[in-house]
């Protein structure tokens, strides 16, 4: 009975038993197999170079688009100026021609420039400066406009093409602020310093500091001042520009030929031997 028993229960257990040899065998083949070395290497250098790619493609794109950028960007700067300066210009008579009817747009600006040319064919003559210095006495006489004018004034002569008004004469270099450094300066008057040791000439140089209306005053012995071969329109702007428009090379002109030509057309200036 106790063998009959346990026979079946053996008979029980062998399913049981090979139903989990079936499952750890197809657990077994249902396993992938673990990847070699060979095929890791492979898919790295794959990534790898996929973003080496990708840096190259995004710096030359970078590249170009800062190229674009300053090439259009003095092209957009200069096109708005111009754009802005016509449309201001042009308000200046283009509501009188839209009073009489007319709407063409430019003939404002037109307008205007020759109404500008006329007026400085005008105050060329002794008639138009006779009319302008009493215009300025009346001017003067007001005490806000008055220094208004002045400093818009010294402005406009500093770039006037008439140089034997108050204007900026020269261009300069002057060793400022220390040993070893330089600054750009404009030669603006010539002066005799009288001493009891003899007489000195002295040139009143303005440097600028920020702008071109604002900077700082110097009387320097013309012996000190080494003069570029810049003319005063190529100095202004080089100041304006931050210094961007400045020659690669820069040549001095001889101070005692310039110095013997201006004593030459003003012997005033001349300077007696101690």
């Amino acid at each position: 009975m106790a063998t009959r028993e346990r026979e079946r229960d053996r008979e029980l257990l062998i399913p049981v038993a090979a139903g989990n040899g079936a499952e750890d065998g197809g657990g077994s083949n249902l396993s992938s197999p673990s990847p070699s070395p060979a095929t890791s290497s492979s898919h790295h250098h794959h990534l790898h170079t996929r973003e080496a790619f990708s840096k190259v493609i995004r710096s030359w794109a970078s590249k170009k688009f800062m190229s674009g950028c300053v090439i259009l960007l003095p092209l957009a700067i200069t096109f708005y100026i111009t754009w802005w300066f016509i449309h201001f210009v042009d308000g200046f008579f283009s509501p009188i021609y839209v009073h009489l009817g007319i709407d063409v747009f430019g003939l404002g600006f037109v307008t205007s420039i020759t109404f500008i040319f006329l007026v400085g064919v005008f105050m060329s003559s002794w008639l138009g400066a006779s009319v302008l210095g009493l215009g300025e006495w009346f001017i003067k006489k007001m005490p806000l406009i008055s220094y208004i004018y002045s400093a818009s004034k010294q402005i406009s002569a500093a770039i006037s093409p008439d140089q034997n008004s108050h204007a900026f004469k020269e261009v300069a270099i002057i060793r400022h602020p220390r040993i070893g450094e330089y600054a750009f300066a404009f030669i603006t008057s010539t002066v005799i310093l009288q001493r009891s040791s003899g007489e000195e000439e002295l040139c009143c140089v303005f440097v600028p500091s920020n702008h071109l209306y604002i900077g700082d005053i110097f009387l320097i012995s013309s012996k000190d001042i080494m003069r570029p071969n810049l003319s005063v329109r190529e100095g202004i702007e080089i100041v304006i520009s931050g210094g961007m428009s400045i020659p690669q090379i820069l040549t001095t002109v001889d101070a005692q030929a310039i110095r013997a030509a201006r004593i030459g057309r003003n012997p005033k200036f001349a300077v007696p031997q101690v």
